[in-house]
This record gives C-alpha cells, structure tokens and sequence, in this order.
C-alpha cells in the first residue's frame, strides 16, 4: 500500500508530495504543528491536541487553514488511507505561500496544511519499554516560548542528535540553575522514594504536553500524589523511577541518566503500570 499524503487541498502519494519553496515553513520555520498517537484503530487524545492546535496559532496570528471539523475529516481519511491501525498522525500548518519577507504576507494569504500518518509497530515499542531508555542532559539553548509547537526545532535536532552519538534516547534540556526542563520531544517525570510523581509546571518555559496532561489524570485516578515542580540532575538519578512521555513514546521508562543509573537500571514498576493504564483513560476517537 503506497503511502497517502494531504497537502493543501489534495491526497497526494507520500514520495511525490512536496510544498512551494516559498512557504513560510520552509523559508523562516513560521508554522506549528501536532502528533496524535493512533492506538487500536483510535486517536488518542485528539481534543487536546487540536485544542493545542488553535492556541500555537493564535499566538503567532496565524488562521485555521480549515474549520476545526473539516481538519478532523482529512485526518481521519489519511488515516484510513494509510492503513494505520497503530502509529502516528502528523499534522503541519504553516502561515503560507509567499515572497520572501521578514514580515507578515498580504491579508488573505492562505495557510497552507499537511496531513501524514505512519504505522508502528506496538510490540516494538512494548519491547523498548522492557528495557528502558538512557538519556543525557544538554544546556538550554532554545527561544523562550516553547509553550508554542512551532516547527523551529533545530536546537532539539541537534539535542536528539547528540543523545544518540552517546548512545541514548533522549536529552533534556536544563535551565540556568541546572534543573531539569523537559526533553527535545518529551516531558520529562521522576517518581520519589515515597511514590510522589514529579514533574515541571507547564508554564512558558516547557511545552504543555498532551501525554502529560493525561497522565495527570491517570495519576488522580490511581489516588497518585503529583507535585509539579523542578527537580536537579542528582535529584533524578536518585530517584525510585524516571521517565518521559510524548504521543511518540506514550509513558516510556527511563534507566540511565548522563551515564549513572536509575534506581537498579531497571524499568520502575509504577511507571510501566501508568503505561499500561494509560489506553483506558486517555480520550479515544475513532480514526475511520
């Protein structure tokens, strides 16, 4: 089955798609966009995500490039048309085709929007969550307003980057006093020893992750105590249980940090108990 791609307008085959060299997304990276996780013929968690949507566009005065109901349509049908029973939905919109210029384009010009989804393989990913996953600490470098999901995310690239030439998953940002931020593409937890769930507040200086919204619901449906504050490097590496979440990774043990273990090196049971709890309370919509 040949992958199935919308852009601006039309369902066009993966390899061929492609938008004009002067979109703004591509000229200045002044666009946003999502990920859904697809779970058992499901969007996870849709709402949130779209709701997300609209408020990374009203901060950069970008428009819907469609109304909000009509978008859920062409995700779906990628979807079906893709065959995705398990994986992601990405979903891209930009401020739109024109003249190169530093400044906003004329009124009326359209937003332009991709659509894409591929299948995972859930097994893998269970496989992956046996284990656990190492993680490196890097230096914030990047502008102030990560609350927004732009498409400017050349510092988390070269974050990602540096975390798999040192053999890890994923790196999270630190801030001036050394505490932990979140990840390039995650939200970072720790669980302490008397089984408290710890993580940032979401304010402007980490994205307001979906998965993690979630798994503060999970966590009061458990009878979990949360605290949302920051928490040091040391602080995680003597914690009883660390991990990350995103669409992409769901709840996803972490065993190492800048080399030194977590706990035993092992996956924590109450984080692989949030991940495999986390399916019956997350928002499920069908996907076709």
């Amino acid at each position: 089955m040949p992958r199935i791609a919308y852009v601006n307008g039309r369902y066009v085959r993966h390899a061929e798609a492609g938008v004009h060299i002067e979109d703004r997304g591509y000229q200045f990276a002044d666009g946003v966009y999502e990920v859904c996780e697809v779970a058992r013929g499901y969007i996870i968690d849709m709402t949130r995500h779209l709701d997300r949507l609209g408020r990374s566009l009203s901060e950069l005065s970008i428009e819907w490039p469609m109304h909000r109901s009509a978008l859920e349509i062409v995700m779906r049908e990628v979807i079906r048309r893709n065959g995705v029973e398990n994986g992601l939905v990405y979903l891209q919109v930009t401020r739109g085709v024109a003249p190169r210029d530093h400044v906003f384009p004329a009124p009326g010009t359209r937003p332009a929007v991709v659509v894409t989804a591929k299948r995972l393989d859930p097994k893998a990913a269970a496989r992956r969550a046996e284990k656990g996953v190492k993680v490196i600490t890097v230096p914030e470098n990047r502008w102030e307003r990560v609350d927004i999901k732009t498409v400017g995310l050349l510092p988390n690239v070269l974050a990602r980057q540096k975390a798999r030439e040192a053999g890890a998953a994923e790196a999270w940002f630190l801030d001036t006093d050394g505490m932990v931020k979140e990840g390039a593409a995650t939200n970072a937890w720790i669980i302490t020893a008397d089984g408290k769930l710890v993580t940032r507040p979401a304010d402007f200086g980490i994205l307001r992750g979906i998965t993690r919204a979630t798994v503060l619901d999970l966590a009061a449906k458990m009878g979990l105590a949360v605290e949302e504050r920051a928490f040091s490097v040391e602080e995680a590496q003597s914690a009883r249980e660390a991990f990350i979440t995103a669409a992409s990774t769901v709840v996803m043990p972490v065993v190492e940090i800048d080399g030194r273990p977590v706990a035993n090196g092992h996956p924590g049971s109450l984080t692989l108990s949030l991940r495999h709890s986390f399916f019956d309370v997350a928002e499920k919509s069908p996907a076709c």
